[in-house]
C-alpha cells in the first residue's frame, strides 16, 4: 500500500543523541520513520537556550551548560546533513529546527543566525517561555510563571503576546503547537476566555500575515489532552482565515515516529480541515503543496 500523500510529519524527530528529554539516536529515529511508511520527514532539534537560566534540571543533572548545548547543535547539523545523504534512497529527510524565543532581547539574530550557518531548510517557530520562565515544564514553573502575571489569564495573554512577538522576528515557515499553553493550563483554569481567545486571534492574524504554517501537533495526545495543539476552536478560526497546517508527531525518540498522526487526521476531517500543507524539495529549496486528507476513493 503506498504512503498516503498526507503522511509528513516537520516538527519531530528529536532524539537523545542531541536532546536531554528524548531517547534513541537520530538515525534511528529516520530508520523508525522508513519502518512506519513515510517517504518525506522533517527533522528540527531544539535550538540550544543560550543562559544558565534556561537550562533544564534534567540537563543540570547531566553537568550539561550552555557551551554543551551550543555543542550538541553544532553536531546537530553536521550529522542532519550527513544523514541526508545516507538516506537519500529511501526517504527525503528535511532538514530544519525549533527555535527558541530567548534570550528575549536577542534571539532573532540568535536564530537567524543558526538558519543561515547550518544551511537549514526550515524553521518551527516556537515559545516555551514566559519571563524567562518554562510554561512547557513541571507545573511549579507553571505556577511561578502564573505568579509572575499573577494568574492564568494574563499568563495566557503574556503568551500568545510572545508568540506574536516571535512570528514577527523571525518568520518561521511553520509556528509549532501554537496553543501549548493549553498543557499545564487546564490544569489550573480556563486557557479559552474571551480575553485569552481576543489575542489568540490576534496571533493567528499574524500567522496568516506573515504566510505561516500550523504545526498540528499530535503531542497533545501524549501530554494528556483531548485534542492534539491546536484546540478545535482555533482550528476553525484558522481554516475560516485561510491558514494551512502540518503535521508534527514531534517524536522524541524512534517509538514515538508517527504517533497520533492518523487521529490527527480524522480530528481535521471532524473540524472540516480537508487539505493538509506538505513541502517538497524543489531546486534546493522547499515548495509547499495542499494535499488532500480524505482518503482516495
Amino acid at each position: 500500500m503506498s504512503t498516503p500523500p498526507w503522511m509528513v510529519s516537520l516538527h519531530g524527530g528529536h532524539s537523545g543523541q542531541f536532546c536531554d528529554h528524548a531517547v534513541g539516536s537520530l538515525e534511528e529515529v529516520l530508520e523508525a520513520a522508513v519502518a512506519a511508511g513515510f517517504t518525506t520527514f522533517g527533522i528540527s532539534e531544539h535550538a540550544p537556550r543560550l543562559g544558565t537560566q534556561y537550562l533544564y534540571d534534567k540537563e543540570i543533572e547531566l553537568g550539561w551548560d550552555v557551551a554543551h548545548l551550543e555543542k550538541l547543535f553544532d553536531d546537530y547539523a553536521t550529522t542532519s546533513a550527513e544523514l541526508v545523504e545516507a538516506f537519500a534512497d529511501r526517504l527525503t529527510v528535511l532538514r530544519g529546527f525549533e527555535a527558541e524565543a530567548v534570550p528575549t532581547d536577542r534571539y532573532k539574530e540568535l536564530m537567524l543566525g543558526y538558519r543561515e550557518r547550518y544551511g537549514f531548510e526550515f524553521m518551527i517557530g516556537s515559545v516555551h517561555h514566559v519571563d524567562d520562565i518554562s510554561i512547557d515544564g513541571p507545573m511549579h514553573q507553571f505556577q511561578q510563571a502564573m505568579e509572575g502575571r499573577g494568574g492564568l489569564e494574563p499568563l495566557a495573554i503574556a503568551y500568545y503576546e510572545a508568540v506574536i512577538a516571535m512570528i514577527e522576528a523571525l518568520q518561521p515557515e511553520v509556528v509549532g503547537h501554537l496553543d501549548l499553553i493549553r498543557k499545564n493550563g487546564v490544569h489550573v483554569g480556563p486557557v479559552d476566555t474571551p480575553a485569552i481567545r481576543e489575542v489568540a486571534v490576534a496571533a493567528l492574524e499574524v500567522v496568516r500575515d506573515h504566510g505561516c504554517v500550523l504545526d498540528l501537533n499530535t503531542a497533545g495526545y501524549r501530554k494528556g489532552l483531548k485534542t492534539p495543539y491546536p484546540a478545535p476552536w482555533i482550528i476553525q478560526r484558522a481554516t475560516d482565515m485561510g491558514i494551512g497546517f502540518c503535521f508534527g508527531d514531534d517524536s522524541h525518540g524512534p517509538e514515538q515516529v508517527g504517533a497520533g498522526m492518523e487521529a490527527s487526521r480524522r480530528y481535521l476531517l471532524e473540524q472540516g480541515v480537508t487539505h493538509i500543507s506538505a513541502p517538497s524539495r524543489q531546486d534546493g529549496g522547499l515548495v509547499w503543496h495542499k494535499v488532500p486528507l480524505a482518503d482516495a476513493p
